[in-house]
Formats: C-alpha cells, structure tokens, sequence
C-alpha cells in the first residue's frame, strides 16, 4: 500500500512537472505570437479580397480586423499602393489616348478618397468597425475639411492640362454640392468640366447603376471616356465600359 502511494505521488509529480515545463513564459509569447501571426495573416487577405471584388457587400469591417485595416489606411503602405496606382495612370494617359482637340476627350474621377480622403471621419468612427451612419458622415462633409489625396490632385491636373475634360462623378447626394465644390476647390481642385451628384430621381438606384447611367449620357453627347479613377468597384461596373479603369485601395467601406 505504502509502495502504491509512492508510485502514484511520483507519477503525479512528474504529470504536473511536463505541465509546467510546458506552460512557461517562452511558449506562451511563441503561441500569442502564432495567434498574432494568424490574425494578420487572415485580415490582411480579407482586405485584398475586398479590393479584388471578391468579398462584397460588407457593412462593417470585421472587428477582429479593425486594428489591422487602421493601420494600413494610416500606413506609407497604403500610400505607396495608391502612388504605384497613380504611376500606371500616367503611363497609361502618356501613349494611349489619341486627343482629337475637339473637346470630347474625357477622364472621370470619383470624389470620396479617390479626390478627398475621408480617413479624418473615420478615425472617429472605428475605420469601417461601424456600421456607416449616413447622416454622421454628411454632417461631416458639410463641414468642407476633407484634405486632398496629394498623388490624385497631381493626376487631375497633369490630365486637365492636356485638354482633358474632366468630370467628377460623386455618389454624394446633390443637396451636398456647395459643401463639395468648396472644399475641392479649397484643397487645389479647380477646372473640372462637370460634377455629377445624386438626384432626387438618383435615391433608390444602387451607385453602379446611377454611374453607369451617367457614363451613358456622357457618351450619347459624344464624349470618348479614356479612363475611370474610382476607390470603389461601382465606379466602373455596367455599361457602357470606359477603356480603361484604375482603382484605388479603400477597405473601410463598400459602395454597390
């Protein structure tokens, strides 16, 4: 009996032992660092599914990557994406477009973080973690502050001053449009031909089809439509297609 009692605390000893050998300072940071390292892995290859039009139709980013999507929106990453985007703009533009001169040449931009930049908004409001408050980010654009996206405010003068007509083709609501033209203009936008806002007859189209719609116009009037700039895929999506589109990163929100 004595014998048994022995074995069994022996054995004891040694399960608890193994345990703790296990369970020390060092492994615990390894696994909290394959727990991090699978969670970055895993937001970062949602946000680039977002921008490949893989995952649409989110209303929030997911919440476990909230701190991931903020800290590429804020990053010179972010940047350097949205530069090399810019650059093959202006290779494009150099060689493809044939200017006839007589004032039908055209190029469309969007206006939310494709002219402007919204992060300052939605750094108050969880970059996408919450679910977009219409009236919130309106009352934000009144407020006319949205700073310029530097590398785009260069592309849309450098296309300007080649006779391009430009045309700004928002999915804001034409109610916003002073707000608009006073803060593009206040940030180094001037000289566009044309800003296309939503109308009353606008509410209920889904924004692809209301930019469609708006490129179809544009062309019965005889415009030859080069290219298209957009942070969101509704920018370029139904017909009639423009010769070439360019999107810009942006996984805080989707636009269909």
């Amino acid at each position: 009996m004595a014998r048994n009692s022995v074995l069994i605390l022996a054995f004891t000893s040694l399960c608890i032992g193994s345990a703790l050998a296990d369970w020390n300072i060092l492994n615990q940071r390894i696994r909290r660092h394959a727990v991090k390292d699978s969670l970055k892995t895993y937001c970062e290859s949602w946000r680039i599914n977002v921008e490949l039009n893989n995952i649409r139709e989110f209303e929030v980013v997911p919440q476990e990557c909230i701190d991931h999507i903020k800290k590429y929106m804020t990053s010179s990453q972010y940047k350097a994406d949205s530069q090399r985007a810019i650059e093959e703009v202006k290779l494009y533009s150099s060689g493809c477009c044939s200017l006839a001169g007589d004032g039908k040449d055209a190029w469309i931009f969007d206006v939310d973080d494709t002219l402007l930049s919204t992060i300052p908004y939605f750094k108050k409001h969880g970059f996408g973690g919450e679910r977009l408050n219409v009236s919130s980010w309106e009352a934000w654009m009144k407020e006319s502050k949205a700073p310029a996206l530097e590398h785009t405010l260069h592309l849309f003068h450098e296309i300007k001053n080649r006779g391009v007509k430009i045309f700004l083709v928002s999915s804001r609501r034409e109610t916003l449009r002073s707000y608009t033209v006073d803060n593009l203009i206040h940030v180094g936008y001037h000289g566009w031909t044309s800003l296309e806002l939503r109308g009353l007859e606008d509410e209920y189209k889904k924004v692809q089809q209301y930019k469609a719609q708006v490129r179809k116009r544009l062309v019965k009037e005889g415009y030859r439509i080069w290219g298209v700039v957009g942070d969101q895929w509704s920018s370029f999506e139904g017909l009639p297609k423009p010769k070439r589109t360019f999107k810009l990163p942006n996984s805080m929100y989707y636009l269909s």
